[in-house]
């Protein structure tokens, strides 16, 4: 084979030679040979085996060739269509993350979640009806209501005390004719 991107095709004369990159399959006929047989094989079965072993390597051999060939071939094209790894990544994780979508165990997951939280859903509104309903027994409760008008009794003294107050008070510049601004946040 002359070139590392030259088609190799499978009914060529040459198919079963290796090329130098194909060194790593280690094809060692004369220590095979050497071999003692088998037991129950006679030596033409043995024969027949050997030959047959040596086909099968030559041909994963020249599979070998033939698939690295299309591999340069294939990132040849992705290289001319501006085809990146990162799209081939984006792609994988799409589909597998669409494999999982549609996998038996992911739908029976996501419909216990959703069942479990409807529930969820149901218990905290029931939680929240039952809180509203306490407050509000407890604010027609005689204790809330006498602490409420204690509130609003010292409430007024504190506003009612600082009215009278304000009105004794006047300007330090002798301009009583304006009223006093009240500037608290409440």
């Amino acid at each position: 084979m002359e070139s590392a991107s030259q088609d190799i095709n499978l009914n060529s004369p040459n198919k079963g030679l290796l090329s130098d990159a194909m060194t790593d399959v280690p094809v060692d006929s004369a220590a095979s040979a050497r071999t003692a047989a088998p037991q129950g094989l006679t030596l033409a079965e043995e024969e027949e085996l050997r030959s047959e072993l040596a086909k099968v390597e030559e041909e994963i051999g020249t599979l070998r060739q033939v698939l690295a060939a299309k591999e340069r071939h294939c990132g040849e094209l992705k290289r001319k269509l501006g085809l990146t790894p990162l799209d081939g990544l984006k792609q994988n994780l799409s589909k597998s993350w669409h494999d999982v979508q549609v996998s038996t165990a992911y739908k029976k997951t996501q419909e216990t979640l959703s069942q479990a939280g409807q529930k969820t859903s149901a218990a905290l509104s029931n939680v929240g009806s039952v809180i509203s309903r306490k407050l509000g027994d407890m604010r027609n409760s005689a204790t809330f209501k006498s602490f409420e008008d204690r509130v609003g009794t010292i409430k007024s003294r504190v506003v009612g005390s600082r009215e009278n107050s304000t009105d004794g008070l006047h300007s330090p510049s002798g301009a009583g004719d304006n009223p006093p601004q009240d500037n608290a946040p409440f």
